[in-house]
């Protein structure tokens, strides 16, 4: 083989590698959002109970979606197995924006979410961050998630301009709304979803807090 076809070989091995680097960790996150099984854990509306109970007592009947004004809950489908039909939030589609009236939680006729009237209550996860994915940790004055919390500076807060955001799990009610708005791909900020609504907890506490 010539040196110049050898050179062009080396090439075109050196920019499909390159580029397997780059879509690589955007085709893995496409995956981990839209590949659905049994066993995956479910951000839930807020108010829901827990898993089990969640899974006996809903109707499926989608009141909490119509009530939805951000039309952030749709009905999981039928490869969720025994989950299917049931409330589920994806802040990547869209993220729950702590409505004034909990409207979702007042729509529930089956129980399986709790009516809510104080956004502190609201336990559906919190939010997990990935440093070396955030833009801030690499000189970006990035505050999209800070600025856009609906629970503010009791739930999120910068600490430093080179530092990525902080979580304050106390404050936290996992809706969603720092991973929807965070620019990065994967997200460099990720709500984890808890286990369920505990009764107990009041307003600004920890409570029984569970994430899988």
């Amino acid at each position: 083989m010539a040196s110049g076809e050898k050179d062009s070989s080396r090439r075109r091995t050196f920019f499909r590698e390159a580029l397997a680097r780059v879509v690589a960790p955007v085709v893995e996150s496409l995956r981990q959002r839209f590949e659905v099984s049994p066993d995956d854990h479910y951000l839930r509306p807020p108010g829901a109970i827990d898993e089990a109970g969640f899974l006996d007592t809903c109707y499926r009947c989608g009141s909490c979606v119509n009530a939805c004004p951000a039309q952030a809950i749709f009905l999981l489908a039928r490869r969720a197995g025994d989950a299917a039909g049931t409330p589920t939030i994806d802040p990547d589609r869209a993220a729950c924006v702590v409505c004034h009236d909990l409207a979702c939680t007042h729509a529930c006729v089956s129980g399986a979410l709790a009516p809510l009237s104080d956004p502190r209550r609201i336990q559906m996860g919190c939010a997990e961050v990935h440093g070396p994915q955030c833009v801030r940790s690499r000189g970006a004055s990035c505050t999209l998630c800070v600025e856009r919390c609906p629970m503010g500076a009791a739930a999120i807060r910068v600490v430093g301009d080179d530092k990525p955001p902080e979580i304050l799990s106390s404050g936290c009610i996992g809706c969603g709304v720092c991973q929807h708005c965070c620019p990065t791909i994967p997200k460099a900020i990720v709500v984890k979803p808890c286990e369920g609504y505990d009764h107990e907890r009041g307003p600004g506490e920890v409570g029984s807090r569970k994430t899988p």
